[in-house]
């Protein structure tokens, strides 16, 4: 399919949307949501053969990383970007689940990174796999018509080879939905020392596991780099792109679903003194290059006033009870152990900055591979905060250092632009399946952002919806690491809706299971963070109480809802 065959996808997006009957005379606000839900749900149909699609999820990529990042804004310029792009969940299990499935945690029924209490599948693989999570995934959607679907990287917590009685490790299930599974340990965290998976030799429909054994301490720093987990990324996402570029051209499209290590925090140190966010060596400081690498600008530029809000007094942000219309204080919930230094955080943030050069580099092979007929969509799983909100290292609150995303897509007929729709990691599948001449499948929360990718103005959503379940730390939780915080628990349940007008967030302050103690924030982005909690003064307002009634609709809401209350 050439570029103008390409451009035909988002052309039918666009005409779909602009060809919906409007009907005559006045419309109620049901039949104007029925018709807004029917636009953003139309189904493409797409010329033969199909686009392809690669999709690179970074882990815990900020935005103020992405100026660090030199393929990854050449491609902003080339490309979609999306001002407002948000994550479901801002911890890395729900949020990944939420991609893959188009739902929100309360739908898809991961909840927490990590299963057990409360509750066998609360969360992680189990929890994915208990709700048939591969079965309702984007990639099974296309894969059942006629797409050859690819996955690279990090998947699912707790999805991990296993154990005989001997030590030697045994590869994990195969996961429906994937022609080609290459899923990579949890010890790729590390960077060094993990496994990988493999349908190729495998001797049948099962897995088989590549060991990359980590280096001695004394090895040469290209060695070690050659055994890094961003290394190893980024040329299997090449050689997979090549391959599957092929067969597009044969008559067979391809998803390829790429997610990097880089930049969560390491679990344990490969060698002595390795930092918490551990970046190839060739892009640590070095007697060439003292700065080290942190892409088009130098480190030393890079600074703490980056990062929105840091140093912001978290005195009034504590919430707010509303009991018969009286609003008191509550109790703040945001107690760090400790205090992150601001050294500690500048040495992070540019280890952090170091260590995107992997998926930066990753990104500029992938460019070099695919053709002009496929869609090349990057984000990230969630953000990161470093010392804002009076808190530590981590991720997992309602607040944009955590929700809001990089999302850039190029691809045939994409028009070149920034654009301001709010946009949800959970609008990507039912978009993949537009674009890919298929109706969104119903079970998907998401809508289709697809029109608005030849239409910088187009249609879009003016609202997005956070969840988290809070818990305890259980065994195997990444996120409870130095680098990510430590206080991942300390984070109360909640649910919030964001849109211009602010951020209304109702925190369950009770953390034991079958008890609630509600509260709530409200934040009005006079700045550009969450500066002051204005509940207390704003509560009774019009647009509050929207805010409201739309928050707690979504709290159970089910598919057909959860698209309408975004609009």
């Amino acid at each position: 399919m050439g570029r103008v065959a390409g451009r035909v996808v988002l052309a039918v997006v666009v005409a779909a949307v602009l060809l919906a009957p409007l009907g005559t005379g006045s419309v109620g606000p049901a039949a104007a949501s029925a018709a807004a839900d029917a636009r953003s749900s139309a189904a493409v149909t797409a010329p033969s053969p199909r686009p392809s699609f690669v999709v690179v999820v970074m882990d815990d990529a900020s935005l103020e990383l992405v100026r660090s990042m030199r393929t990854l804004r050449a491609l902003q310029r080339t490309g979609a970007t999306y001002d407002n792009a948000f994550v479901v969940n801002s911890l890395c299990c729900p949020s990944r689940a939420a991609t893959f499935t188009g739902q929100p945690p309360h739908l898809n029924g991961v909840r927490t990174n990590t299963s057990g209490g409360p509750g066998p599948d609360l969360g992680g693989w189990p929890a994915f796999r208990a709700h048939r999570g591969p079965q309702r995934s984007y990639n099974t959607a296309l894969q059942r018509s006629g797409y050859r679907t690819a996955f690279l990287g990090k998947y699912l917590n707790e999805y991990e080879p296993g154990r005989t009685s001997t030590g030697a490790r045994t590869p994990p299930p195969v996961v429906p939905g994937w022609d080609e599974f290459e899923s990579i340990s949890g010890e790729g965290y590390n960077g060094w020392g993990y496994y990988r998976t493999t349908t190729r030799g495998a001797g049948g429909p099962g897995l088989r596991l590549v060991h990359h054994p980590r280096p001695p301490e004394s090895a040469s720093r290209a060695v070690k780099d050659k055994a890094y987990v961003g290394t190893v990324t980024q040329q299997r996402a090449t050689a997979l792109a090549r391959r599957l570029e092929k067969g597009a051209g044969s008559g067979t499209p391809y998803l390829l679903h790429v997610a990097t290590y880089a930049s969560h925090a390491r679990i344990v140190p490969a060698w002595r003194n390795d930092p918490v966010f551990p970046a190839a060596f060739r892009d640590r400081p070095s007697s060439a290059n003292p700065g080290g690498n942190c892409g088009p600008r130098r480190c030393s530029r890079l600074t703490l006033r980056d990062l929105a809000g840091y140093g912001d007094d978290p005195s009034d942000n504590r919430p707010s009870y509303l009991e018969r219309g009286k609003v008191t204080r509550a109790p703040a919930w945001r107690r760090p152990i400790g205090r992150l230094s601001r050294e500690a955080a500048l040495v992070r943030y540019r280890d952090r900055a170091r260590m995107v050069q992997s998926v930066d580099r990753t990104l500029r092979g992938l460019r070099r591979v695919i053709g002009p007929d496929t869609y090349l969509i990057v984000t990230s799983d969630n953000g990161f905060h470093l010392g804002q909100h009076g808190l530590n290292g981590g991720k997992g609150t309602p607040y944009d250092s955590d929700t809001r995303v990089p999302l850039v897509v190029t691809g045939p007929g994409v028009v070149a632009g920034r654009r301001s729709q709010y946009v949800s990691n959970i609008d990507l599948a039912p978009t993949i399946e537009s674009l890919a001449g298929k109706s969104p499948a119903r079970l998907r929360a998401g809508a289709s952002f697809a029109a608005s990718l030849a239409d910088v103005d187009a249609d879009g959503a003016a609202h997005t919806f956070f969840e988290h379940t809070q818990g305890p730390v259980r065994p195997g939780e990444p996120d409870a690491d130095p680098g990510s915080g430590g206080r991942l628990d300390a984070i109360p349940s909640y649910v919030a809706v964001r849109s211009d007008r602010g951020l209304l967030v109702r925190l369950d302050l009770d953390k034991a299971p079958g008890r609630t103690d509600y509260a709530w924030e409200l934040y009005r982005y006079r700045r550009p963070w969450e500066d002051t909690n204005v509940f207390k003064r704003q509560h009774d307002k019009p647009y509050v109480r929207q805010l409201k009634r739309q928050l707690l609709a979504w709290v159970d809401c089910r598919p057909t809802q959860c698209r309408r209350l975004t609009r």
